[in-house]
Protein backbone atom coordinates (compact mmCIF):
# COMPACT_ATOMS: atom_id res chain seq x y z
CA UNK A 1 0.00 0.00 0.00
CA UNK A 2 1.60 3.33 -0.28
CA UNK A 3 1.01 6.36 1.24
CA UNK A 4 -0.12 10.08 0.05
CA UNK A 5 0.30 12.84 2.23
CA UNK A 6 -2.09 16.11 1.38
CA UNK A 7 -0.40 18.69 2.99
CA UNK A 8 -2.41 21.53 2.03
CA UNK A 9 -5.72 19.14 1.89
CA UNK A 10 -8.02 17.19 -0.83
CA UNK A 11 -11.28 17.00 -1.49
CA UNK A 12 -13.08 13.99 0.04
CA UNK A 13 -14.44 13.01 -3.29
CA UNK A 14 -10.79 12.96 -4.07
CA UNK A 15 -9.74 11.21 -0.75
CA UNK A 16 -12.10 8.55 -0.89
CA UNK A 17 -11.35 7.80 -4.90
CA UNK A 18 -7.64 7.23 -3.79
CA UNK A 19 -8.34 4.78 -1.09
CA UNK A 20 -10.82 2.71 -3.22
CA UNK A 21 -8.26 1.97 -5.27
CA UNK A 22 -5.76 1.22 -2.15
CA UNK A 23 -3.69 3.91 -1.27
CA UNK A 24 -3.45 5.27 2.52
CA UNK A 25 -4.37 8.79 2.38
CA UNK A 26 -2.87 11.36 5.14
CA UNK A 27 -3.92 14.38 5.48
CA UNK A 28 -1.85 15.92 8.41
CA UNK A 29 -0.77 19.96 8.30
CA UNK A 30 2.68 19.17 8.41
CA UNK A 31 5.18 22.73 8.71
CA UNK A 32 7.69 22.89 6.25
CA UNK A 33 10.29 22.17 8.71
CA UNK A 34 8.93 19.08 10.09
CA UNK A 35 7.76 17.49 6.52
CA UNK A 36 10.98 15.69 5.47
CA UNK A 37 11.11 13.98 9.19
CA UNK A 38 7.21 13.44 8.34
CA UNK A 39 7.52 12.26 5.23
CA UNK A 40 10.12 9.46 6.02
CA UNK A 41 8.75 8.57 9.25
CA UNK A 42 5.09 7.58 7.81
CA UNK A 43 7.15 6.39 4.50
CA UNK A 44 5.08 8.64 2.11
CA UNK A 45 5.22 7.82 -1.47
CA UNK A 46 3.07 10.61 -2.72
CA UNK A 47 3.20 14.33 -1.68
CA UNK A 48 0.14 16.41 -2.65
CA UNK A 49 0.90 20.22 -2.30
CA UNK A 50 -1.43 23.75 -3.43
CA UNK A 51 0.98 26.95 -3.22
CA UNK A 52 1.88 26.50 1.08
CA UNK A 53 4.28 24.09 0.81
CA UNK A 54 7.39 24.16 -0.89
CA UNK A 55 9.09 21.25 -2.64
CA UNK A 56 12.42 22.35 -3.35
CA UNK A 57 15.72 20.83 -3.69
CA UNK A 58 16.45 20.04 0.20
CA UNK A 59 13.39 18.58 0.62
CA UNK A 60 13.21 16.30 -2.16
CA UNK A 61 17.20 15.54 -1.19
CA UNK A 62 15.85 14.46 2.68
CA UNK A 63 13.23 12.32 1.19
CA UNK A 64 14.43 9.52 -0.82
CA UNK A 65 11.07 7.21 -0.92
CA UNK A 66 9.20 10.50 -2.80
CA UNK A 67 7.91 9.17 -5.85
CA UNK A 68 5.56 11.61 -7.36
CA UNK A 69 4.54 15.03 -6.33
CA UNK A 70 1.17 16.72 -7.74
CA UNK A 71 0.09 20.31 -7.08
CA UNK A 72 -3.12 21.30 -6.93
CA UNK A 73 -3.61 23.88 -9.09
CA UNK A 74 -2.29 25.15 -12.26
CA UNK A 75 1.06 27.00 -11.45
CA UNK A 76 4.19 24.97 -10.42
CA UNK A 77 6.92 27.62 -8.71
CA UNK A 78 6.61 26.06 -5.11
CA UNK A 79 7.99 22.98 -6.54
CA UNK A 80 11.90 22.39 -8.18
CA UNK A 81 10.58 20.36 -11.03
CA UNK A 82 13.68 19.46 -13.04
CA UNK A 83 15.40 18.34 -9.71
CA UNK A 84 12.54 16.27 -8.97
CA UNK A 85 12.53 14.62 -12.82
CA UNK A 86 16.21 14.24 -12.12
CA UNK A 87 15.52 11.53 -9.51
CA UNK A 88 12.85 10.38 -11.20
CA UNK A 89 10.08 11.62 -9.37
CA UNK A 90 6.94 11.96 -11.31
CA UNK A 91 5.91 15.97 -11.38
CA UNK A 92 2.04 16.43 -11.85
CA UNK A 93 -0.57 19.42 -11.52
CA UNK A 94 -4.19 20.19 -12.43
CA UNK A 95 -4.18 22.88 -15.21
CA UNK A 96 -7.80 22.67 -15.83
CA UNK A 97 -9.55 22.20 -12.85
CA UNK A 98 -10.02 25.63 -11.35
CA UNK A 99 -9.96 28.12 -14.66
CA UNK A 100 -14.02 28.29 -14.59
CA UNK A 101 -13.60 29.51 -10.66
CA UNK A 102 -10.47 31.70 -11.38
CA UNK A 103 -12.21 33.51 -14.29
CA UNK A 104 -15.28 33.88 -11.96
CA UNK A 105 -13.33 35.59 -9.32
CA UNK A 106 -11.69 38.10 -11.86
CA UNK A 107 -15.24 38.87 -12.75
CA UNK A 108 -16.05 39.25 -8.98
CA UNK A 109 -13.36 41.65 -8.47
CA UNK A 110 -14.47 43.46 -11.80
CA UNK A 111 -17.96 44.09 -10.91
CA UNK A 112 -16.83 44.91 -7.09
CA UNK A 113 -14.36 48.01 -8.41
CA UNK A 114 -16.56 49.19 -11.46
CA UNK A 115 -19.79 49.73 -9.18
CA UNK A 116 -17.87 50.55 -5.38
CA UNK A 117 -19.00 47.26 -3.95
CA UNK A 118 -15.69 46.67 -2.20
CA UNK A 119 -15.79 50.36 -0.65
CA UNK A 120 -19.09 50.00 -0.08
CA UNK A 121 -18.71 46.97 2.13
CA UNK A 122 -16.43 48.57 4.57
CA UNK A 123 -18.43 51.75 4.77
CA UNK A 124 -21.70 50.76 4.98
CA UNK A 125 -21.82 49.04 8.11
CA UNK A 126 -20.10 52.28 9.59
CA UNK A 127 -21.74 54.88 7.91
CA UNK A 128 -24.95 53.77 6.23
CA UNK A 129 -27.52 55.10 9.34
CA UNK A 130 -25.97 58.38 9.44
CA UNK A 131 -24.51 59.34 6.64
CA UNK A 132 -26.81 57.65 3.78
CA UNK A 133 -27.22 60.15 1.27
CA UNK A 134 -23.61 60.98 1.22
CA UNK A 135 -22.90 57.49 0.61
CA UNK A 136 -24.82 57.09 -2.08
CA UNK A 137 -24.06 60.15 -3.67
CA UNK A 138 -19.69 59.52 -3.53
CA UNK A 139 -21.03 56.17 -5.37
CA UNK A 140 -23.73 57.16 -8.12
CA UNK A 141 -20.89 57.14 -10.95
CA UNK A 142 -20.39 53.40 -11.43
CA UNK A 143 -19.51 51.74 -14.76
CA UNK A 144 -21.14 48.75 -16.46
CA UNK A 145 -18.86 46.10 -18.13
CA UNK A 146 -21.63 45.36 -21.53
CA UNK A 147 -19.86 46.68 -24.39
CA UNK A 148 -16.66 47.82 -22.50
CA UNK A 149 -13.57 46.10 -23.90
CA UNK A 150 -11.58 43.25 -21.74
CA UNK A 151 -8.01 43.23 -21.93
CA UNK A 152 -6.46 39.75 -21.27
CA UNK A 153 -2.68 39.22 -20.59
CA UNK A 154 -1.68 35.41 -21.05
CA UNK A 155 -4.23 33.64 -22.73
CA UNK A 156 -3.87 29.66 -21.74
CA UNK A 157 -7.18 27.80 -19.66
CA UNK A 158 -7.70 30.71 -17.03
CA UNK A 159 -7.15 33.16 -19.77
CA UNK A 160 -9.67 31.91 -22.29
CA UNK A 161 -12.43 30.67 -19.49
CA UNK A 162 -12.22 34.72 -18.46
CA UNK A 163 -12.69 35.79 -22.43
CA UNK A 164 -15.76 33.49 -22.48
CA UNK A 165 -17.48 35.21 -19.68
CA UNK A 166 -16.79 38.29 -20.81
CA UNK A 167 -18.14 37.53 -24.63
CA UNK A 168 -21.40 36.10 -23.06
CA UNK A 169 -21.70 39.50 -21.16
CA UNK A 170 -21.38 41.50 -24.47
CA UNK A 171 -17.59 42.71 -23.98
CA UNK A 172 -15.04 43.10 -26.74
CA UNK A 173 -12.45 40.69 -25.60
CA UNK A 174 -8.27 41.84 -26.79
CA UNK A 175 -5.65 39.33 -25.72
CA UNK A 176 -2.06 39.21 -25.73
CA UNK A 177 -0.15 36.06 -25.79
CA UNK A 178 3.43 34.96 -27.65
CA UNK A 179 2.44 31.41 -27.91
CA UNK A 180 -1.14 31.64 -29.00
CA UNK A 181 -1.36 33.42 -31.93
CA UNK A 182 -5.43 32.68 -33.29
CA UNK A 183 -8.02 30.68 -31.08
CA UNK A 184 -11.76 29.89 -31.33
CA UNK A 185 -13.58 29.64 -28.10
CA UNK A 186 -17.20 28.05 -27.50
CA UNK A 187 -18.76 29.67 -25.19
CA UNK A 188 -21.84 27.05 -24.21
CA UNK A 189 -25.30 28.46 -22.65
CA UNK A 190 -27.28 26.97 -20.06
CA UNK A 191 -29.90 25.04 -22.80
CA UNK A 192 -27.19 23.19 -25.01
CA UNK A 193 -26.85 26.17 -27.46
CA UNK A 194 -23.14 27.52 -27.86
CA UNK A 195 -21.43 30.58 -30.02
CA UNK A 196 -18.60 30.26 -31.41
CA UNK A 197 -15.98 33.24 -31.16
CA UNK A 198 -12.73 32.99 -33.74
CA UNK A 199 -9.90 35.13 -31.75
CA UNK A 200 -6.36 36.14 -32.86
CA UNK A 201 -3.93 37.80 -30.64
CA UNK A 202 -3.43 41.52 -30.29
CA UNK A 203 0.15 43.36 -29.46
CA UNK A 204 0.77 43.66 -25.60
CA UNK A 205 0.59 47.51 -26.73
CA UNK A 206 -2.58 47.33 -28.39
CA UNK A 207 -4.02 45.27 -25.57
CA UNK A 208 -3.10 47.99 -22.78
CA UNK A 209 -3.98 50.94 -24.75
CA UNK A 210 -7.17 49.42 -26.45
CA UNK A 211 -8.85 47.91 -22.76
CA UNK A 212 -11.24 49.50 -20.69
CA UNK A 213 -9.90 46.73 -18.32
CA UNK A 214 -6.68 44.27 -17.89
CA UNK A 215 -6.40 40.81 -16.43
CA UNK A 216 -3.30 39.35 -15.93
CA UNK A 217 -2.99 35.44 -16.56
CA UNK A 218 0.68 34.38 -16.63
CA UNK A 219 2.98 32.11 -14.09
CA UNK A 220 4.98 33.62 -11.71
CA UNK A 221 8.03 35.48 -13.81
CA UNK A 222 11.21 37.50 -12.89
CA UNK A 223 9.55 40.38 -13.24
CA UNK A 224 6.87 43.17 -13.98
CA UNK A 225 4.49 41.91 -16.38
CA UNK A 226 2.59 45.75 -15.40
CA UNK A 227 4.50 48.58 -13.82
CA UNK A 228 5.03 52.69 -14.02
CA UNK A 229 5.73 52.57 -18.05
CA UNK A 230 2.72 49.89 -18.74
CA UNK A 231 0.15 51.60 -16.24
CA UNK A 232 1.23 54.97 -18.40
CA UNK A 233 0.30 53.15 -21.98
CA UNK A 234 -3.45 52.16 -20.53
CA UNK A 235 -6.52 54.46 -21.06
CA UNK A 236 -7.07 56.95 -17.79
CA UNK A 237 -9.74 55.79 -15.45
CA UNK A 238 -8.86 51.86 -16.55
CA UNK A 239 -9.38 48.99 -14.23
CA UNK A 240 -6.90 46.12 -13.24
CA UNK A 241 -7.28 42.49 -11.94
CA UNK A 242 -4.41 40.38 -10.73
CA UNK A 243 -5.78 36.42 -9.50
CA UNK A 244 -2.57 35.06 -11.45
CA UNK A 245 0.65 35.58 -9.04
CA UNK A 246 2.03 37.85 -6.77
CA UNK A 247 4.99 39.68 -8.59
CA UNK A 248 4.09 40.27 -11.92
CA UNK A 249 2.51 43.48 -11.41
CA UNK A 250 4.23 46.55 -9.08
CA UNK A 251 1.92 47.45 -6.15
CA UNK A 252 4.31 50.47 -5.55
CA UNK A 253 3.54 52.03 -9.46
CA UNK A 254 -0.45 50.71 -9.20
CA UNK A 255 -0.71 52.67 -5.87
CA UNK A 256 0.97 55.67 -7.78
CA UNK A 257 -1.41 54.99 -10.64
CA UNK A 258 -4.83 55.25 -8.49
CA UNK A 259 -3.47 58.03 -6.38
CA UNK A 260 -2.69 60.17 -9.57
CA UNK A 261 -6.28 58.91 -10.79
CA UNK A 262 -4.86 56.86 -13.95
CA UNK A 263 -6.18 54.06 -12.74
CA UNK A 264 -9.83 53.81 -12.04
CA UNK A 265 -9.53 50.49 -9.25
CA UNK A 266 -7.80 47.51 -9.41
CA UNK A 267 -8.50 43.96 -7.75
CA UNK A 268 -6.25 41.72 -6.39
CA UNK A 269 -6.20 38.51 -4.92
CA UNK A 270 -2.54 37.57 -4.92
CA UNK A 271 0.25 39.93 -3.51
CA UNK A 272 3.71 40.58 -3.95
CA UNK A 273 4.45 40.13 -0.09
CA UNK A 274 2.13 37.46 0.59
CA UNK A 275 0.46 35.44 2.83
CA UNK A 276 1.89 39.22 4.57
CA UNK A 277 0.28 42.09 2.00
CA UNK A 278 1.55 45.62 2.73
CA UNK A 279 -0.66 47.68 4.62
CA UNK A 280 -0.75 50.66 1.70
CA UNK A 281 -2.82 47.72 -0.76
CA UNK A 282 -4.93 46.08 2.12
CA UNK A 283 -5.97 49.85 3.23
CA UNK A 284 -6.54 51.77 -0.33
CA UNK A 285 -10.42 52.44 -0.96
CA UNK A 286 -9.96 51.81 -4.61
CA UNK A 287 -8.80 47.92 -4.42
CA UNK A 288 -10.89 45.35 -3.93
CA UNK A 289 -9.04 42.65 -1.90
CA UNK A 290 -9.82 38.62 -2.00
CA UNK A 291 -6.81 36.11 -0.29
CA UNK A 292 -5.53 34.04 -2.71
CA UNK A 293 -8.94 32.12 -3.46
CA UNK A 294 -9.51 31.91 -6.95
CA UNK A 295 -9.57 28.04 -7.41
CA UNK A 296 -11.02 27.88 -3.50
CA UNK A 297 -14.54 27.22 -4.72
CA UNK A 298 -16.45 23.37 -3.22
CA UNK A 299 -16.82 22.59 -7.45
CA UNK A 300 -12.88 22.79 -8.15
CA UNK A 301 -11.91 21.65 -5.52
CA UNK A 302 -13.43 18.58 -5.93
CA UNK A 303 -12.47 18.38 -9.81
CA UNK A 304 -8.86 19.57 -8.17
CA UNK A 305 -9.13 16.73 -5.99
CA UNK A 306 -10.24 14.00 -8.90
CA UNK A 307 -7.85 15.04 -11.22
CA UNK A 308 -4.92 14.43 -8.68
CA UNK A 309 -6.18 11.20 -7.53
CA UNK A 310 -6.78 10.12 -11.43
CA UNK A 311 -3.34 11.18 -12.19
CA UNK A 312 -1.69 9.39 -9.09
CA UNK A 313 -3.99 6.50 -9.80
CA UNK A 314 -2.74 5.63 -13.57
CA UNK A 315 1.24 6.93 -12.79
CA UNK A 316 1.46 4.38 -9.33
CA UNK A 317 -1.79 2.53 -9.21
Amino acid sequence: MKTVLANDGLSQSGIDYLEKEGFKVLTTKVAQEQLSNFINNNQVQVLLVRSATQVDKSLIDACPNLELVGRGGVGMDNIDIPYAKSKGIHVINTPAASSASVAELVFAHLFSGARFLHDSNRNMPLEGDSKFKQLKKSYTNGMELRGKTLGIIGFGRIGQATARIGLAMGMKVLYADHNVEDCTLSVSFFDGQSLTFSMKANSFEEVLQESDFITIHVPAQNGYILGKKEFEMMKTGAGVVNAARGGVLDEVALIDALENEKLSFAGLDVFESEPSPEIKILMHPKISLTPHIGASTKAAQDRIGLELANQVISLLG
